[in-house]
């Protein structure tokens, strides 16, 4: 489903440091487990396997980091669509995993404008990434990074 177009694209000059964009909440399912096993082919018990979670001493399912990291996909926000006419792409993220998420974990992401980098035609926009599940901890923290247009690029001399 394509996302309406915002009526102005913003450009690097418009983010400023601080500004949030909003994720949806979203609580880990048996079917997310299932659905990130086929896609990653990842198949350790681990991540599949109560009854060998539970000799492990986990309550339930033990997600696996990269599965927690999607829910902080910015394209499940708005981000990519308030700067569709500018966005270049994404190019770097980085991401610690602090607190194991399980299944019926609910997550709560956030992306905020933390660095703000400007080059001569374009500038790098840091967003700060977090997920804290449904007790408040803060269960993954990191950075995602986009090169974004100017508007008024640096004419070259």
């Amino acid at each position: 489903m394509r996302r309406p177009k915002f009526e102005r694209s913003r450009y690097f000059e418009d983010f400023t440091i601080g500004e949030r964009f909003y994720l949806p909440s979203r609580t880990v399912t048996d079917a997310h487990f299932s659905a990130f096993q086929q896609v990653s082919g990842d198949h350790h018990p681990m991540h599949y396997d109560r009854e060998y979670c539970r000799e492990r001493g986990y309550p339930d399912l033990l997600a696996h980091g990269f599965q927690v990291l999607a829910v902080t996909a910015p394209g499940a926000g708005d981000f990519p669509y308030v700067c569709e006419d500018s966005i270049v792409g994404m190019i770097e993220q980085s991401s610690r995993f602090l607190k194991p998420v399980f299944s019926g974990d609910t997550l709560y992401p956030e992306l905020t404008v933390s660095a703000l980098e400007p080059g001569r035609t374009t500038g790098v926009v840091t967003l700060r990434s977090t997920i804290h599940n449904q007790r408040g901890e803060l269960c993954m923290s990191g950075e995602i990074k986009f090169l974004v247009k100017k508007k008024h690029p640096a004419t070259m001399e």
